[in-house]
């Protein structure tokens, strides 16, 4: 038996914004797995902002996506025929398993998942990579300590929301950025302290406004101006936390660096920089720390589901960097 598997790949380097001339949908045939192999039903596909950089011919943490390979995506789905010992049929999985409607593995990197513990869009949000990347990057990069202010930016996103929970729960005054109306009031409905629309400008004015005294830790999925405004309000002793930089990611040419990075000096600061890669061997660490604040009613994970198949990947994508999402987004295969 094989199964017929609608895939995307990438057809050549974007320069700025992704097109349709990026991408090729191709249809394969996907093998009975052999000894030690497994067949996956992809179920969910994962948009991340990180995509973007893995589309980029770069040194970077990951090597790019090459050109004619099957585009990378993290997902869920389900086992449909198995050769491998740890893996039955039937089995809800995870793994980077690419934007395809079948996948066959060696199980390596590849999860069974706990279905009743969380459904499959959780285990791709705040018990997937992006929970891991703000626990981690809270806790052991902004070493955040009860009674800081905290500053998040894209704080309705899929790591921004899990950072402001997290951050509350551990007893920190929580200023959440977003950009719309219906954003900022997500986030006061999340309990977050002070909400700034990016929209309204002026970022500098609206950050030391709702921080008067200066941000303790500042969390970055975006750059550019707003991370100005950060360093421009920071706090003694601050640490400035580099998740991301999703306001450049489509940018032609190199964005100016941050104008402000004197502030660290002035305020005897620190900004650094992490993969969540990095913490892989702690990760049950992070799913466990989560799954309490989601029991005790602390964290409320969120998902924003796309309809579309694989072939509706290249928008889907868009729409991660057009803010179409609260939360995580997903793409429903």
């Amino acid at each position: 038996m094989s199964w017929s598997s609608q895939e995307v790949r990438l057809a050549e380097r974007p320069r700025g914004r992704p097109d349709a001339s990026t991408w090729e949908i191709a249809t394969t045939e996907v093998p009975e797995p052999g000894p030690g192999e497994l067949v996956v039903r992809v179920d969910l596909l994962s948009l991340d902002p990180a995509m973007r950089g893995w589309l980029n011919d770069v040194r970077s943490y990951i090597p790019p996506v090459g050109i004619g390979e099957v585009m990378r995506a993290f997902a869920t789905g389900e086992v449909v025929a198995s050769q491998h010992e740890d893996f039955a049929v039937g089995d809800p999985v995870s793994g980077s398993f690419g934007v395809r409607e079948h996948a066959l593995s060696d199980g390596k990197g590849v999860t069974r998942l706990d279905l009743d513990v969380a459904p499959p869009a959780t285990w791709l949000g705040a018990l997937g990579m992006p929970g891991m990347t703000a626990w981690f990057g809270l806790q052991d990069v902004g070493r955040v300590r009860p009674g800081d202010t905290v500053l998040v930016s894209a704080a309705a996103g899929a790591v921004g929301s899990v950072v402001a929970q997290i951050a509350k729960a551990k007893g920190c005054r929580v200023i959440g950025v977003a950009g719309g109306p219906d954003k900022v009031a997500w986030l006061r409905d999340l309990g977050l302290d002070e909400v700034i629309d990016r929209r309204e400008g002026d970022l500098v004015r609206q950050v030391r406004r709702a921080a008067p005294d200066g941000i303790d830790v500042y969390f970055d999925n975006v750059g550019g101006e707003l991370l100005d405004a950060a360093l421009a309000n920071l706090a003694r002793g601050a640490r400035v936390v580099i998740c991301g930089a999703i306001s450049s990611y489509n940018e032609s040419s190199l964005p100016e660096g941050p104008r402000r990075y004197m502030s660290l000096l002035v305020f005897r600061a620190t900004m650094q920089g992490f993969v969540v890669f990095d913490y892989e061997d702690r990760y049950a660490e992070g799913v466990a720390g989560i799954c309490e604040l989601i029991a005790a009613d602390r964290l409320v994970a969120t998902e924003t589901v796309l309809e579309g198949g694989v072939a509706g990947f290249p928008d889907a994508l868009l729409g991660l960097f057009d803010g179409v999402n609260t939360g995580k987004l997903l793409l429903k295969v």
